[in-house]
């Protein structure tokens, strides 16, 4: 059995942070395990309150599940400060492990979920850990210290996080503007490729990223090259979207169960790039 672990804030409304990952998890075949950092107080509308867990507690959990399951991926979404960045990454600095690191910083609805003085403990002890990092473009702008908005600006962006370590780094482009939604995937050693899908006008989008960092960590466990990951993690976290459940006042959740349902078909355009 393939086990994967996500280490991440817990979504009371079930839609996104830890829920989210084990839904996916369970979703393509592997076995979830987790470290929650923080608990919320939250839905569709918003996040209403947040509790974060103390770091000793979170290297606990991490070292607990470490010290008896072979993990073989480790996924982080909301750390939330920066003691807690450091414990994840000094507990995972000498483990032979696939590290993805999706770096939640604002909720759909407005809310911080990363300290400012987190980011700077992220970028130095996390990344250079890291196997892939997947940021949305605000995020990518916080942590590469740049303003984006043309892909010459994407690239630019890329390369100076790639320069802090990861190896491979997905610039997610649901925030730019125009008919085609594009990831940008750029890799260490040069070269890249894009994945283009149809934008969807919806807002039942809460989640998102955590499902899709998540999907990462799972194919990931189960041995796939990253290439291959990274885009089948594409597919499902278009199809979570494009079959809403619609429900909620606020922004929804995706469907998590759009993947199995549809037998992972879905169009993905693959652009390649040198």
């Amino acid at each position: 059995m393939d086990i994967v672990m996500t280490i991440a804030g817990s979504d009371s409304s079930g839609g996104a942070g830890i829920q989210a990952d084990l839904k996916t998890f369970q979703e393509l075949g592997v076995f979830g395990t987790s470290a929650i950092t923080a608990l919320t107080a939250q839905n569709t509308l918003g996040v209403e309150g947040i509790f974060p867990t103390s770091s000793v507690f979170v290297k606990q959990q991490i070292d607990s599940v470490m010290k008896d399951l072979p993990v073989k991926t480790v996924k982080t979404g909301m750390l939330f400060s920066a003691e807690i960045i450091e414990v994840v990454a000094e507990s995972l600095k000498d483990k032979d492990i696939h590290l993805v690191v999706d770096p939640v910083m604002i909720a759909k609805g407005g809310a911080s979920l990363l300290q400012l003085d987190a980011v700077e403990a992220l970028k130095n002890k996390l990344l250079p850990l890291a196997t892939v990092l997947t940021p949305n473009i605000p995020e990518a702008e916080v942590i590469s210290g740049i303003t984006i908005g043309t892909p010459t600006d994407i690239k630019k962006a890329a390369d100076i996080i790639l320069d802090m370590g990861v190896s491979c780094v997905v610039m997610k482009g649901g925030h730019l503007e125009g008919e085609a939604a594009i990831d940008r995937v750029y890799f260490r050693d040069g070269t890249t490729f894009s994945m283009q899908t149809k934008r969807i006008e919806t807002r039942q989008t809460h989640g998102t990223g955590c499902t899709f960092s998540s999907a990462i960590a799972a194919f990931l466990g189960q041995g796939l090259n990253l290439r291959e990951v990274i885009i089948e993690a594409k597919k499902f976290v278009q199809l979570a979207i494009q079959n809403p459940l619609n429900i909620g006042h606020g922004h929804g959740p995706t469907n998590h169960f759009s993947y199995k349902i549809a037998q992972g078909v879905c169009e993905v355009k693959i652009v390649e790039s040198n």
